[in-house]
């Protein structure tokens, strides 16, 4: 193995979010000093201030400032429709970037940032909780083992009802025009059902056919007159043809009876074998002679309280996905021991991730969610929304293809 070489990080977005993932990558062993920036220059002070990052002069007064320093890498954490041209100024500038979900708003923007990471060689991971979901990382376990046979149909889930810590994230990070923003595509987030699948199974779909269900609440969000996105579909639900002639069917869902504070992302697998099926409280193996309940083996356990100091700018109705730590199922050994009690998050994801990161860009290595791994989680969900739109017709999915070995 090579040597691995250290590096600087810039957090761009001081929001709910990012101050979980700061907070360990300051611990990471493989990251020197970390600096914010944000469009309110008071959240990242205080990130800085909270967090002890690095130092006097630890923050930036814009994203073009501190592309234009010597940080190697930058996490950014912006507003989800942001992500596609950010990430392509920042690699054109020379740094490596870890970037939140869904990778881009178009397939355009997807397609940009791929010839970037090419063309650069530089690192590009998007953050996919799912694919550290615990549900996930068994059904890849009993995939590689052929326990499943040949999968043929696969579930994803996202239900994240609006009421459940939504609103209050819009108005946090919308500021006065939140409600045109709180109208967001559901199809537009897709990587957390899809992420889950595909992390699992593999593969990518290749058709889709979507059906959108218009909202009718009233409240101004989801409303064509108010949304920048003219969209007024809050649940989706999407079938998609799978490369190896299975299928896979995606559930978007913000308005919706379930408690998505407990389990916002589950999973079902079909195979000739074996199959797997998740609820919000239980989870299953099943083959041909019986079941297995493997509830205990997917539960995360806490890894901090609701009310520690560090949620203090986290809503509340949203602290439950940053308390939940490692499931037995997870491999814990791989993990760098200075993360070793430190707040996780959306079961036990979250330490993986900034592990996976830190690795690749210190190593020179491809991560596991990259530019077209990425692509395979979000460019469905985009076509599925185009689909939705008319009237469900069924329209091919776009593929950029198996990531490439090295970018050396």
């Amino acid at each position: 193995m090579t040597t691995p070489r250290p590096f600087s990080l810039g957090i761009v977005g001081a929001g709910q979010f990012s101050g979980q993932f700061s907070k360990l990558w300051h611990a990471h062993p493989l990251v020197t000093d970390i600096f914010v920036t944000d469009l309110l220059p008071e959240r990242a002070e205080a990130l800085v201030e909270r967090q002890s990052l690095a130092g006097t002069f630890a923050t930036f007064a814009t994203f073009d400032e501190m592309l234009a320093s010597d940080v190697d890498a930058v996490a950014i954490f912006t507003q989800r429709w942001t992500h596609g041209p950010l990430v392509v100024q920042a690699l054109r500038a020379g740094k490596h970037v870890y970037s939140a979900v869904p990778m881009a708003f178009t397939v355009e923007e997807v397609s940009d940032i791929i010839d970037a990471v090419r063309e650069t060689g530089l690192t590009y991971m998007m953050g996919e909780t799912s694919y550290y979901n615990p549900a996930t990382v068994y059904g890849r376990k009993q995939r590689e083992s052929g326990a499943f046979g040949r999968i043929f149909y696969a579930e994803g889930d996202y239900v994240h009802d609006m009421d459940l810590g939504f609103y209050a994230a819009y108005e946090y990070s919308g500021g006065e025009a939140w409600k045109s923003t709180a109208s967001y595509p559901p199809m537009h987030y897709p990587t957390h059902a899809i992420g889950g699948v595909l992390g699992a199974t593999g593969g990518h779909a290749v058709s889709v056919s979507c059906i959108g269900v218009r909202d009718d609440r009233g409240d101004g969000v989801f409303d064509k007159d108010i949304s920048m996105f003219d969209n007024d579909f809050s649940n989706a639900t999407a079938l998609f043809e799978m490369a190896d002639g299975g299928s896979m069917r995606i559930n978007e869902f913000r308005r919706v009876g379930y408690p998505s504070h407990l389990r916002e992302s589950r999973f079902r697998i079909f195979g000739t074998e074996g199959s797997f099926e998740q609820l919000v409280a239980t989870s299953v193996w099943q083959n041909k002679e019986g079941w297995t309940d493997i509830t205990a083996d997917l539960e995360s356990r806490p890894s901090m309280s609701l009310d520690d100091p560090s949620l203090a700018d986290v809503d509340p109705a949203l602290r439950d996905a940053f308390v939940s730590g490692l499931a037995p199922v997870h491999d814990a050994g791989r993990l760098p021991a200075e993360l070793q009690g430190l707040p996780n998050g959306h079961e036990g994801s979250h330490h993986f991730l900034v592990d996976d990161f830190a690795r690749a860009v210190a190593y020179g290595t491809i991560p596991t969610v990259n530019a077209w791994e990425a692509a395979r989680y979000t460019v469905p969900g985009i076509i599925a929304h185009q689909s939705a739109l008319r009237g469900g017709e069924r329209l091919p999915v776009p593929d950029f293809g198996d990531a490439p070995e090295s970018l050396s």
